[in-house]
């Protein structure tokens, strides 16, 4: 028994000195409050004082509503914590969090919180989203076609009640990368057709990946993608970089 004992005493020793040692993905981005809005900011890895860094904006989906400034870290924000990841790609990811759908109070709060960050690089700020996330990326670049550099909604036509709300015309000259399951029953999957074909005939800057098979649950997929993914441009003026976070960084505000 005295053996037993000190069997699982060194066993537990050996799994706390992990666990102290280990830096979960979550605690890269450090906790903030501007005003009334929690968020999560990861700056980028041995960032350089003399340097200027893209930004990305991240918008959590419904299940992350709330004010515990924790619930808004999603599988695409750990994807964007990985170490390659960050040396290929060193940039700010900015999570806010949101206690309902993401609004145009909520756009000014990120926006002053973004003009604060130290060597951010205004003419590359992105945003993304899956979701409601998806659904407030669309928003978003559509309040202000202008500040955006690029943007990657994912899943993001909205319910019934907000169906039509994307308006091509506002944001066709904007590089957008939208991805959705072709299987989605919650926020429609031939909405974001119907987008497609309105930015073939605007001659706009707008990419659709379809997972194949996918329903709703598909943010795992964007950033480093997936085998189910078909991608259609919506003409010439697209990028046609099939790796994600290699057309995000070519994106520019010319």
């Amino acid at each position: 028994m005295n053996k037993l004992i000190t069997l699982l005493f060194f066993v537990s020793t050996l799994t706390l000195g992990a666990q102290n040692k280990f830096t979960p993905w979550k605690e890269l981005y450090k906790p903030h409050t501007h005003e009334t809005m929690p968020y999560r900011l990861m700056s980028p890895i041995s960032m350089d004082s003399g340097k200027k860094y893209p930004v990305i904006v991240s918008l959590h989906g419904a299940g992350g509503k709330g004010t515990d400034n924790k619930r808004q870290l999603k599988a695409w924000n750990q994807q964007l914590a990985e170490d390659q990841i960050r040396k290929d790609y060193p940039a700010y990811v900015l999570a806010p969090q949101s206690p309902g759908l993401w609004d145009i109070q909520m756009l000014d709060l990120i926006k002053e919180v973004i003009a604060a960050l130290p060597n951010a690089d205004l003419d590359r700020i992105y945003i993304l989203g899956h979701s409601m996330g998806g659904h407030g990326t669309f928003i978003y670049i559509q309040a202000d076609p202008t500040y955006f550099a690029a943007a990657a909604p994912s899943a993001g036509t909205g319910l019934k009640s907000t169906a039509d709300f994307i308006k091509a015309k506002i944001i066709k000259d904007i590089p957008v990368w939208a991805s959705h399951g072709d299987q989605d029953r919650v926020c429609p999957y031939d909405r974001i057709v119907k987008v497609l074909e309105e930015m073939k005939q605007l001659n706009g800057n707008f990419k659709l990946t379809s997972w194949k098979g996918g329903n709703h649950g598909v943010s795992d997929r964007f950033i480093h993608g997936h085998s189910s993914g078909m991608t259609e441009l919506s003409g010439p003026r697209c990028d046609p970089e099939s790796q994600f976070m290699t057309w995000l960084f070519n994106q520019k505000k010319k």
